[in-house]
């Protein structure tokens, strides 16, 4: 059962504020648990339906549950379409990522303000085997409700930063190239694979911001391949562009 403390206390969850006061998030959904639950990140508590329970035999796993109705759940849920279970965990202790990982790709995002963008961005890097990502600091809280649900369970294995990027990037080691993504960019095609570097993605109503632009060494662009002139769209959704310039970069690198 929900008590009225707990009912408060998810709920507050879904600020950010709250979040970082009780060092605390939760995840709904059974691919998010999971993934959490096989994480190295502790786990406060579980509320599930007993279907849920026995279905996955989660008292097996050592792991113990509060049973809670499907009515409870509704109570405190952020989706519109309740699940059978939902989970608090503590906040990741934000990893010192003081400098660029030189072996491999990593990406930055500039001002990412949707939620459902920041949540598909770090499932795209999570596939792509990318396992660090810097944000600014206006970029959306990834723990935020939205942002947990759509990496499906992706946030527990890609390290998240919140940094000056400004900074990072001016202070990012030789041969470590950056990456933006700019509508005046060569063509992502005559690029080739790349097997380190930024991947810098600007916000989705202003782009890159102007004082991000010159730390970047390579301008790049996804070519527009419809050639109407009259009707054709401006740009490309941040994550979609995001998940384009990683397959291409990342292909056979």
């Amino acid at each position: 059962m929900l008590s009225k403390s707990k009912i408060k206390l998810i709920n507050q969850l879904k600020l950010k504020k709250y979040r970082q006061l009780n060092n605390m998030f939760f995840v709904e959904g059974t691919k998010g648990t999971q993934d959490f639950l096989t994480s190295n990140i502790p786990l406060v508590e579980l509320f599930a339906t007993q279907e849920w329970v026995d279905k996955h035999n989660i008292n097996r796993t050592g792991v113990s549950a509060t049973i809670i109705s499907k009515k409870e759940i509704k109570k405190v849920s952020a989706l519109s379409t309740p699940s059978d279970v939902l989970a608090i965990f503590e906040l990741p202790k934000t990893k010192l990522l003081k400098s660029i990982d030189s072996e491999n790709l990593c990406i930055a995002l500039d001002n990412i303000s949707d939620p459902g963008n920041l949540g598909t961005i770090i499932r795209t890097a999570d596939w792509f085997g990318i396992n660090n990502i810097f944000c600014s600091r206006d970029t959306v809280d990834a723990f935020n409700p939205k942002v947990v649900q759509a990496t499906m369970g992706s946030l527990a294995r890609v390290n998240i930063a919140y940094v000056n990027l400004e900074e990072l990037l001016k202070s990012r080691p030789d041969g470590i190239p950056v990456f933006g993504a700019l509508l005046d960019g060569q063509p992502l095609n005559e690029i080739g694979p790349q097997k380190k570097g930024i991947i810098l993605i600007g916000s989705e109503a202003h782009g890159i911001s102007k004082e991000l632009l010159p730390t970047v060494d390579n301008k790049i662009t996804i070519p527009l391949l419809n050639s109407s002139n009259s009707s054709r769209p401006e740009s490309l959704n941040a994550s979609v562009a995001t998940a384009i310039i990683c397959y291409a970069l990342k292909i056979s690198s």
